[in-house]
């Protein structure tokens, strides 16, 4: 009844949103950590008046707040039972900038990396560098107090906020900064101060002298140590229990000179570089950053991470440390000097054994970038472990003196192996604070329990080398228990205190820093006892995973909330997302929801309701994730699955049947071609067409050839002695565009290979299936499969490579194909099937192609296309193309564009797909110049540059086609 009241007064008076669904809330009821709390809502206000309405109506309704930045908090700091107020979809604003000054206002849920953006023209940015920084929201890193891996030159979060404009738990105004600030309370501060002036002799005991400490509150901002007391430096670090912000000053830094270097100092032994760290400090680097032999071999499963290794990694190192020097003026000195403190380590590269090690420059800003996201994914690059046990954050950042460094990691992993598992290392060697996390099924009891005791020990050590049980993720569920045995009883009185006086009902964020339920509370976990999970007859494979459904729940559960999902810009995942800010259309939140949904907390048969299908139907099939997620979540994949299950329930739309179908009577709609014209001639006709069918009369529609691709071209042409290749022509090029395959056939002949065609069963094309894993029919497309592999399987066994136009239909057999038919015959075909661009930057790299090339002057921008993307072979597109003597081509910076197949004709999608395509590809199409070349080699990108631009987009193919006949 309360929530009911909560949500009537917000549909009345709030704004923003108010979502009180199941679905809704099960999205926000997890973080980064291994807790789950159902809230009773959420909130998404539009402004700051908007945070006043929800907080005056969750107070009336005795409901506690809790405030929510990206959603990646590691201790479950922003999940509670009450409201939540999620900020980053609108409060996300600078509002106001002072160049001069330095200094800048700026609502809470702007997202770091948008904010640098928005900075980087005036030189200056914030210089807490979180390695969430893609999604992590400024309100998140001050109730968190983040440090960031260049803390040792810039300080933390604290360091760098001025004042905080907000709300109290009564709802009170209040403007924290310098001095008295405008609006503080004066019973309140003096409170605070009487507090401070107290507890200074025991503050200064009590805390721990190191750099990396987060824990409890920062009541040594209390002591005025000659200087005014700010009480927004109290407010930082207290994860949104005693206020919430609107307003956020920050100090900003000079953006630091791109002249760096970095020297990746490699270890034989792991203790060898913690020793070490104490050494190289003294360089007066801006970071050193660890990453063990662990993390270096799962990076090394991870796609996007392997060329980046081969160009940084010599031989085979326990562990290495990056150390980054960022002055141009002395740059080479240091680096000198870096050399020499090894050397006088005793390391060099071939000395062999514990001497075997030494320095590896990185001078390459491209390649010092892609170190960068390297090791900011270290987190989730151990979260890949596919297995049932993952390794469980409870302990990883806790912070003890350089000089002790080296034994408390021997003595934390002995501790790991007495409890039967271990840990992988990363993070921030400089400051002493590590990040480890044993590996535990927290499903299992004894798990739980193993976890539990490795805390305990843990923390004792920690205490016993005065270093920070909190160094960098906070307090939240996890570390929260542990403050009187790090602080003593008196501390943690003195928190109770500021709690009380800020929050004396417990309406703000209840149960985090004060106040604690237990860390190991089975109820509060993700995996709660009694966890179980639906088993499904599957339509793909999962075997690759554990758990039920043949291991699709272990797919689903590789989702750990880690929310890089959430980037707005770089990359392609989650471009719906990027374009909506809804929790419900990133892979996390799409990836919760159907763990939620198959382990029964969403009611019965959740995975059949419409909500579910409101769900996945923004998930444009992009498989970005695939590559980017650092955890291998593929979503599209996922969703095809989740589409077989509800067509096997509840059967198929017409518009499904429409768009699976098309192969079959793609011949037939070459012949009513009139009628596809006048359907998109006749507004009338259009309208008729969207009501009957779902697709959108805003949409053109593609038009079916009666000259459509036959094999027998490719029995005609004439046959070279340079190699010997098979042409794939999918059903959309065949039938839509069918000059596309004639240019690719012409090239491949001029070039002298000789091309064979692979005949089908039957007098029906061959086809990949795509249309049908589009629509969820997973049994036909595995007709499909089978009746393609058995057609090309002959010409894969006689070495000859499969070369495919389309990036969608290609890569099927390179993906959904090992799914659908696993065995050694797919993964054959998977081995040997390339993209037209593929095997032309393949073929001239080898000096095996040799094309006729006139010179040029002419400029080609280019579109990936999101699987090309997802598969890594934009780098072939630009390789392919730089063999065509004087062409200069350039990629465009985009996410999807927005067609994605099917879902650009949707009726009900439409405004997304138009959306998306504004967001960077049309308006980088329609800035090009009139004769610059369009490239884009999906049928679904130049569809949408079509309609969007008015402008033809080309196929690779078609360009070599036109270089090289001399056009």
């Amino acid at each position: 009844m309360l929530r009911e009241g909560l949500r009537r007064r917000l549909a009345e008076e709030f704004e923003g949103e108010g979502l009180f669904d199941a679905f809704s809330r099960g999205r926000y009821a997890t973080d980064a950590s291994h807790y789950q709390i159902i809230p009773a809502g959420v909130a998404v206000p539009k402004g700051a008046a908007d945070v006043a309405r929800a907080l005056e109506a969750a107070r009336e309704a005795e409901i506690p707040v809790t405030m929510r930045g990206g959603g990646t908090s590691q201790c479950g700091q922003t999940i509670n039972t009450g409201l939540i107020l999620d900020c980053s979809r609108h409060l996300n604003r600078i509002l106001d900038l002072d160049v001069a000054g330095r200094r800048a206002l700026v609502q809470p849920g702007i997202v770091l990396d948008e904010l640098n953006r928005q900075l980087k023209p005036h030189g200056l940015w914030f210089p807490v560098d979180v390695s969430t920084a893609s999604r992590a929201t400024i309100g998140g890193m001050v109730g968190n107090n983040s440090c960031g891996a260049r803390s040792l030159r810039y300080g933390t979060t604290r360091d760098n906020v001025i004042s905080i404009q907000g709300l109290l738990a009564d709802g009170t105004e209040f403007d924290f900064g310098p001095g008295s600030g405008n609006r503080v309370p004066e019973e309140l501060m003096q409170r605070l101060l009487g507090l401070g002036e107290r507890e200074a002799i025991e503050i200064t005991k009590r805390f721990p002298q190191v750099q990396r400490r987060v824990g409890g509150y920062n009541i040594d901002a209390l002591i005025p140590n000659g200087h005014s007391v700010n009480l927004a430096h109290l407010l930082v670090g207290s994860e949104g229990t005693l206020a919430v912000s609107t307003a956020i000053e920050i100090r900003l830094s000079p953006l630091p000179a791109q002249q760096k270097v970095q020297g990746v100092c490699h270890f034989p032994t792991f203790r060898a570089a913690m020793e070490a760290a104490q050494h190289l400090v003294k360089l007066d680097p801006t970071q050193v950053e660890l990453v063990d032999r662990t993390m270096l071999s799962l990076a090394r499963d991870i796609a996007v991470f392997v060329p980046t290794l081969d160009a940084f990694v010599k031989g085979d190192p326990a562990a290495l440390l990056f150390v980054e020097f960022d002055d141009p003026d002395t740059n080479a000195e240091k680096i000198r000097e870096l050399h020499d403190t090894m050397s006088d380590l005793g390391y060099g590269f071939g000395r062999g054994g514990a001497h075997e090690g030494g320095v590896v420059e990185v001078w390459d800003p491209g390649l010092m970038a892609d170190i960068g996201e390297l090791r900011k994914s270290g987190l989730n690059i151990m979260m890949s472990m596919k297995e049932a046990g993952k390794p469980v954050s409870f302990v990883e950042d806790a912070a003890v003196p350089l000089e002790h460094l080296a034994d408390y990691t021997d003595r934390l992993s002995e501790v790991f192996r007495k409890h039967g598992t271990e840990g992988t290392w990363y993070a921030h060697a400089s400051e002493g604070c590590l990040h480890v996390r044993p590996v535990l099924n927290l499903r299992l009891e004894r798990d739980v329990k193993a976890m539990r005791a490795i805390a305990e020990e843990a923390f004792d050590m920690v205490r016993d080398y005065k270093g920070s049980h909190s160094g960098e993720h906070g307090d939240g569920m996890v570390r929260s228990e542990f403050h009187e045995k790090m602080f003593g009883r008196r501390m943690v009185r003195a928190f109770e205190e500021v709690k009380d006086a800020f929050d004396p009902e417990r309406r703000l964020n209840p149960n985090k820093i004060v106040e604690p339920p237990r860390m190991d509370d089975r109820s509060l976990l993700r995996y709660p006892a009694g966890y179980r999970f639906d088993d499904l007859d599957t339509g793909f494979d999962w075997s690759a995973w554990s758990g039920a459904s043949g291991g699709f729940q272990g797919a689903i559960e590789m989702c750990n909330n880690n929310g890089a999902c959430r980037k707005l810009s770089g990359g392609v995942m989650c471009p719906s997302y990027r374009v909506t800010r809804n929790e419900r259309d990133v892979t996390r939140g799409r990836a919760n929801t159907l763990r939620l949904a198959l382990s029964g907390k969403l009611g019965r048969d959740a995975l059949f309701r419409d909500e579910m299908a409101e769900t996945l139907k923004l998930c444009v099939g992009c498989k970005a994730c695939l590559r980017e997620c650092p955890t291998g979540v593929d979503m599209a994949k996922m969703k095809t699955e989740v589409l077989y299950q509800r067509g096997q329930r509840l059967g198929f739309s017409l518009k499904d049947r429409l768009i699976a179908e098309m192969p079959r009577y793609a011949h037939l709609a070459a012949l009513a071609g009139p009628l596809f014209a006048l359907r998109d001639k006749v507004p009338a006709v259009a309208r008729l067409v969207e009501r009957a069918t779902g697709i959108s009369a805003r949409r053109s529609l593609p038009r079916f050839r009666r000259d459509a691709f036959r094999e027998a071209e490719i029995d005609a042409a004439p046959k070279g002695d340079a190699g010997e290749v098979v042409l794939f022509a999918d059903t959309f090029n065949r039938w839509m565009e069918p000059e596309i395959p004639r240019a690719a056939l012409r090239v491949l002949s001029r070039a002298g290979y000789k091309v064979h065609s692979a005949v089908p069963e039957g007098e029906r094309p061959l086809c990949c299936g795509r249309t049908y894993l589009a629509a969820g029919m997973l049994d036909r497309a595995r007709d499909e499969a089978r009746r393609t592999l058995a057609a090309l399987l002959p010409h894969v066994e006689a070495g000859r490579p499969v070369i495919g136009l389309e990036p969608s239909c290609l890569l099927t057999l390179r993906d959904e194909f090992k799914a659908l038919l696993p065995g050694a015959e797919a993964e054959k075909l998977a081995g040997n099937a390339l993209l037209f661009e593929e095997f032309v930057a393949r073929e001239t790299g080898a000096g095996r192609m040799r094309l006729p090339f006139a010179a040029t002057q002419a400029t080609a921008h280019v579109h990936g296309h999101c699987h090309q993307k997802a598969a890594g072979t934009m780098d072939d597109m630009t390789r392919a193309l730089a063999a065509i003597p004087g062409l200069e081509a350039d990629v465009i910076q985009s996410s999807c564009c927005g067609m994605a197949g099917a879902f650009g004709y949707g009726a009900d999608t439409i405004d997304v797909s138009l959306a998306m395509g504004e967001a960077d590809l049309l308006p980088a199409v329609r800035r090009a110049a009139p004769e610059a070349l369009i490239i884009a080699n999906g049928t679904s990108c130049r569809h949408q540059i079509a309609d969007g631009t008015r402008r033809r987009a080309l196929h690779i193919a078609e360009v070599f086609d036109r270089m090289s006949a001399g056009e």
